[in-house]
């Protein structure tokens, strides 16, 4: 069974496909995860859905994942976003403990349009009296 599924976070858009017969192996933009994330923290927040759900769930399930926009730590949280969501379709029991993590939640934050005559999204010209 694949199921597949979308996570999102400022710039940055995951697309996740679960094939649920595999052997626990996660590809990043056909990179091994562990090569594309090389910071530790950021390889906890892809796994945080599984880790929330305590289960020895990722050693069934392959995960082939698509990730676009932003930076390294808008994507990480993306994917988690994503994970989060396809775990929903492949079993609806999960919902009640990813919402306590608010994993299921979009952090729906984004920058700020920068305006013109300012010198970013709200600074102003330095005031000069004289």
């Amino acid at each position: 069974m694949q199921l597949y599924s979308t996570g999102r976070r400022k710039t940055s858009s995951a697309r996740i496909f679960l094939n649920s017969n595999g052997n626990g192996k996660i590809y990043i933009n056909k990179k091994i995860f562990t090569e594309y994330f090389f910071i530790k923290k950021l390889q906890l927040v892809v796994l945080k859905p599984f880790k929330v759900l305590n289960i020895d769930l990722l050693f069934k399930l392959n995960l082939y994942i698509t990730v676009k926009g932003g930076g390294i730590s808008g994507q990480a949280f993306a994917i988690c976003h994503g994970i989060s969501r396809v775990l929903l379709k492949y079993n609806i029991d999960f919902r009640k403990d990813l919402k306590i993590f608010g994993l299921i939640t979009r952090d729906s934050r984004k920058v700020e349009r920068k305006k013109f005559g300012l010198k970013k999204s709200r600074r102003r010209p330095q005031f000069s009296k004289r």
